[in-house]
């Protein structure tokens, strides 16, 4: 199939991929409270994983560079990100009128080190779309990333910044046609609302609908002006199944490639539509939640997956595990190796966990309806729309190779950390990397210590400021 975009050098789908992997250690350090269902640091059990089954020798392996104020600023309104930095804990209490405002407290609250978390997690998106513009990489992953609800002047659904926006205005700086697509159980609304009146991107959500946050994601909801069908919506019912699921995403999105022709494409994984997912509905195996990412990796089109939602946590490991052993083209066993996080896996110690017996609530009738209706917006498209560029904005420059290193990148990363019922590491989190100063200086990388592997300071955030218009 003609994708439109840059096609891969590595083939057919069965062929590898080069793959980078953005990934801080200290992610898992942040905590969100104690009782809240988001955890970062299902993001040091999914490494963890990764290490022992031997994956990360496959990819190369990056610690973003964190997003600086004006990066975050590229979508977020500058207050809004002053007061993300300047939060605390202890001065919060006199910040009653700000947290309401920027609806930080319940569902988002302020802790430790939240400003610094918003940088990683963001970085490790913009640092993965670089990477991808520069042509490093076919895939890039940042599970860290993905946080879908965030808006231009709030937090929404554990979502401070929306990592996803800012990454694919990055991508939209080499690439005419970025396509965003969304399996996370919840409603990627905070992209789509970003987005709505572009035909530059796609957004495609696959969410439960009704009674159910955030509560927007109609199938009627398509965007607006020049971005009128550029949104598509696909509501689910509770229950739905691996055979119910893929009946309408590879009808749907081979559609929209047939006819959108991204150039690049991002899949938010959220593992909240995981079977027994702790605030999920759904009835997806991890191989069922995994097919998406292996469909969309067929096209060979450049690809950027990020995390998401998710909230049992080690189902959330096991899930990006596999779907990291499918972007680098790898079966990984269903026994589980012996590591740190052991325990969490048992009385099976097994990768892949069985769906269970809730009722399908989707009927067939109402999956044939949806996606009938879906592919009538997409008849209407009559062929990719040609954004040409005034100038394009310069690509991030990036360091020259070491000899004993692989190749370092620009790019930042991010993950969302949580202990299960462990307590959290004390305070404030240790940073491992120093700022990179505004002025263009050359990047330097430094190797840091984790189990088995070296890790790479992504330290050229030099972004460039340069604005995108995405209605040219």
């Amino acid at each position: 199939m003609e994708t439109g975009g840059n096609s891969l050098p590595s083939g057919p789908d069965g062929v590898k991929r080069k793959v980078s992997y953005f990934y801080d250690p200290e992610v898992g350090n942040y905590y969100y409270g104690q009782g809240h269902a988001m955890k970062p640091h299902r993001i040091r059990m999914t490494h963890a994983l990764l290490a022992h089954y031997g994956l990360l020798q496959h990819m190369q392996v990056l610690k973003p560079t964190p997003a600086r104020d004006r990066d975050l600023c590229k979508f977020h309104a500058d207050d809004y990100v002053n007061f993300l930095r300047a939060i605390t804990p202890e001065t919060q209490q006199d910040q009653l009128r700000l947290l309401k405002r920027f609806n930080v407290g319940e569902d988002c609250p302020v802790f430790d080190g939240l400003y610094a978390f918003c940088q990683t997690y963001a970085g490790g998106s913009v640092g993965g779309a670089l990477k991808l513009n520069q042509g490093g990489c076919d895939i890039a992953i940042n599970w860290a990333g993905g946080l879908h609800h965030a808006k231009k002047c709030e937090a929404s659904g554990f979502c401070y910044v929306n990592d996803i926006v800012l990454g694919i205005l990055e991508l939209l700086k080499v690439h005419e046609r970025v396509l965003y697509v969304d399996i996370d159980i919840h409603h990627g609304d905070g992209v789509e609302e970003a987005f709505y009146t572009t035909d530059r991107v796609m957004t495609v959500s696959f969410h439960k609908f009704g009674d159910y946050f955030p509560g927007t994601g109609d199938i009627r909801d398509i965007g607006y002006g020049k971005g009128k069908y550029y949104s598509l919506n696909v509501p689910l019912d509770d229950g739905i199944d691996d055979e119910s699921y893929q009946s309408l995403f590879k009808p749907i999105i081979g559609k929209v490639m047939e006819v959108y022709r991204p150039g690049a494409v991002v899949l938010q994984c959220g593992a909240d539509s995981l079977s027994g997912d702790r605030l999920g509905c759904f009835n997806l195996s991890i191989k069922g939640h995994a097919e998406c990412v292996r469909f969309i990796r067929s096209f060979n089109v450049p690809l950027l997956l990020v995390g998401g939602g998710g909230y049992t946590i080690r189902n959330v490991a096991r899930c990006w595990c596999y779907e990291t052993g499918v972007a680098l083209g790898i079966e990984v066993d269903d026994k589980m190796p012996q590591h740190e996080y052991y325990e969490y896996f048992g009385p099976d110690y097994n990768l892949h966990v069985a769906p269970s017996n809730m009722e399908n609530k989707n009927s067939r009738q109402l999956l044939d309806e949806i996606r009938e209706r879906l592919l009538d917006y997409l008849s209407k498209l009559q062929h990719a729309p040609s954004a040409q560029f005034q100038e394009r904005p310069p690509d991030t420059q990036l360091l020259e190779d070491d000899e004993d290193q692989d190749d370092g990148d620009d790019r930042w990363d991010s993950d969302m950390d949580s202990d299960d019922d462990r307590k959290p590491l004390p305070g404030r989190v240790k940073r491992e990397y120093i700022e990179s100063e505004p002025k263009n200086l050359a990047p330097t990388m430094m190797a840091i210590d984790e189990p088995s592997i070296k890790v790479e300071q992504d330290n050229s955030n030099k972004s460039s400021d340069q604005h995108t218009d995405m209605n040219s």
